[in-house]
């Protein structure tokens, strides 16, 4: 069986009680998503605690994600009425970009304190979303300078702050938070799969396994060529085709250094830019 994967240690709890402490100080809130996975790295409960308040989703890591995939996405939740940016946060171009999606999105509050004689002031922002989803060099490129930690793994940033951008914009950051269970293990995995979870807390040949699987229906040519496996190698099971990729690796019989190196290809992009939470799967 499967082991079940879940993280929200104390410092998660905490940030939670914070946020929901300094949103009445905010305008707008930037709700952070994985482009890899765009409905799993959606946190239920931050969604419940931002409610009405004005909100730009943040599609992060776009270069890193399927493009035909995101501009799927991007179009699904614009139909849900939210203002949507997709990001690579390596764009030079970001502080404008997202400043200027920030305005639309808190176009009509702003509208109504004009109204009434309100002058315009900086825009306040809370940012949230997942561990390990580029809140910190989302931040970092705001403020044009090294504010904030960052890392390609989860829990580097456990405290909240306010920060002030050139481009007229107040930041709230918060450290990424899940949520206390997630009910489906798929999206335990695929927030593993791409760092939000620590790796220490899921057993790597099941997450093999999975993009095995993954892979198999969504694009076997990228396991079969990084491997230099059979063409018809899909025709065997998973398992089988794990052991096949150990042998290939040169490891013997040790599937879990096989099934790390296949988790590390995957987070370097050597098995090609993907998109985990399929759009088409959504629509069904």
């Amino acid at each position: 069986m499967a082991q079940i994967i879940q993280w929200f240690p104390g410092h998660m709890a905490k940030a939670f009680r914070l946020m929901r402490e300094n949103l009445k100080l905010v305008d707008v809130v930037f709700e952070l998503v994985d482009s890899r996975i765009p409905e799993s790295s959606r946190n239920p409960e931050v969604d419940k605690l931002i409610g009405n308040k004005p909100r730009l989703l943040i599609m992060t890591k776009a270069d890193l994600a399927d493009p035909d995939q995101t501009q799927a996405w991007k179009k699904h939740f614009e139909a849900q009425g939210y203002t949507v940016l997709v990001l690579d946060t390596r764009d030079p171009r970001t502080p404008q970009l997202v400043t200027k999606a920030a305005r639309r999105a808190v176009e009509a509050k702003k509208a109504a304190q004009l109204a009434k004689g309100i002058q315009d002031q900086p825009i306040r922002a809370m940012i949230s979303g997942v561990p390990n989803v580029g809140k910190s060099t989302l931040l970092n490129h705001l403020v044009m300078k090294n504010v904030a930690p960052t890392a390609d793994r989860p829990g580097v940033t456990k405290k909240v702050a306010w920060l002030k951008t050139p481009t007229k914009l107040e930041l709230l950051d918060s450290p990424g938070v899940l949520w206390p269970k997630f009910e489906d293990q798929n999206i335990g995995m695929k927030l593993a799969l791409t760092g939000a979870v620590k790796d220490t807390i899921f057993a790597k040949d099941d997450a093999a396994l999975f993009l095995i699987n993954f892979f198999r229906e969504y694009r076997p040519e990228a396991i079969i060529e990084r491997y230099y496996l059979n063409d018809n190698i899909f025709d065997q099971e998973n398992v089988d085709v794990l052991l096949s990729i150990t042998s290939k690796l040169g490891f013997k019989d040790d599937y879990d250094k096989a099934s790390e190196r296949i988790l590390n290809d995957l987070r370097k992009n050597k098995l090609g830019a993907f998109t985990l939470d399929l759009i088409e799967m959504k629509n069904d």
